[in-house]
């Protein structure tokens, strides 16, 4: 661990947190993601916070304590949590950049919180700690949710430059004439069995998205924790299988506590391109949503993806906002 000391804030680095600091970063992501409108972490940062390793593998027996999470934690005067980051170092054995999302409370904003979390993440980076680098080091990414106005400023302050922006699009389903699937010959829909499909849907996920920095390395470990969660509905993740029951692709559909719908992912084995599968199977998705209520839907999809973009456009998608993932 190390701690560097400010004016009004104390910054320390961890590679897990107990069960107390936990929750409180829990709390200040919801408080960030009330007052902002959108979150500030992405699920798997959630799912990080409450995972842990086994004993055997740990100093201490904390929560957070991943292999390929380290955490950033900023205090306040009175010892109040002021802002916080997750820095993601799974790739970087491979030469992968270090991928870091942040949050600063909402009641210490504009107190330098952002500004020391940005110097301690490009110190863990190693990359210039002064402001305005001369160029884009390709260590370290730090993605900004919503676009927000002081994300915006903090990066340019910093000279990050943008290198990946992943769109949120959406429709509403209220009343909405959707098409009838049209699926290949000999190709059926049914819903996911757990403790039976797990292995397919991996192996066609990797092979659907062998090119996605996040999706395509989803692990039947991952799966089965996200199998925990609450929003989990076997009976929306629906699955294209062959004659011989083969599985072909899939669509795995979420449903948000508001009532809204997603569409979490859509994955096509690459050897049936060409088939319709994937817009028949987005097609079941947005049918099914609809079906059980959901007045509207909403997906992310890379923004330089100009196919996927047009297929989502013809189905009646709008973009809504973006992600931006800036570089040091």
């Amino acid at each position: 661990m190390w701690v560097i000391s400010v004016d009004v804030v104390q910054l320390t680095w961890r590679n897990g947190l107990d069960d107390a600091e936990t929750a409180e970063v829990e709390n200040l992501l919801a408080e960030t993601e009330r007052s902002d409108g959108v979150a500030p972490a992405g699920e798997h940062v959630l799912l990080r916070l409450r995972a842990h390793r086994g004993v055997t593998e740990q100093i201490e027996p904390v929560r957070a304590d991943t292999g390929g999470s380290e955490h950033f934690v900023v205090r306040a005067e009175q010892g109040e949590l002021a802002g916080y980051a997750h820095l993601d170092t799974e790739g970087a054995a491979s030469g992968e950049p270090l991928v870091a999302e942040l949050a600063v409370h909402p009641s210490f904003r504009g107190r330098g919180v952002g500004g020391e979390l940005v110097r301690a993440l490009a110190q863990r980076a190693e990359v210039p700690a002064e402001e305005d680098p001369p160029e884009d080091a390709g260590r370290l990414r730090v993605w900004s949710h919503g676009l927000l106005p002081g994300a915006v400023a903090l990066a340019e302050r910093f000279g990050a430059g943008r290198v990946r922006e992943l769109w949120r699009m959406g429709r509403g389903l209220d009343g909405a004439e959707l098409a009838e699937p049209v699926l290949p010959e000999g190709v059926s829909i049914r819903g996911f069995r757990a403790d039976e499909d797990e292995r397919e849907v991996v192996r066609v996920n990797q092979r659907a998205f062998s090119w996605h920095p996040e999706q395509g390395g989803m692990t039947e470990r991952e799966l089965r924790e996200k199998e925990e969660l609450d929003w989990f509905d076997p009976a929306g993740f629906l699955l294209a299988v062959d004659g011989s029951g083969t599985l072909l692709g899939f669509h795995w559909t979420k449903i948000h506590p508001d009532g809204s719908g997603e569409v979490y992912v859509v994955g096509v084995d690459p050897d049936t391109q060409g088939s319709g599968l994937g817009r028949a199977l987005t097609l079941a998705g947005l049918r099914y949503l609809r079906d059980v209520g959901c007045s509207r839907v909403m997906l992310y999809v890379e923004g330089d993806n100009g196919p996927a973009v047009a297929v989502y456009h013809r189905l009646g998608f709008e973009r809504w906002d973006v992600d931006v993932q800036f570089g040091r």
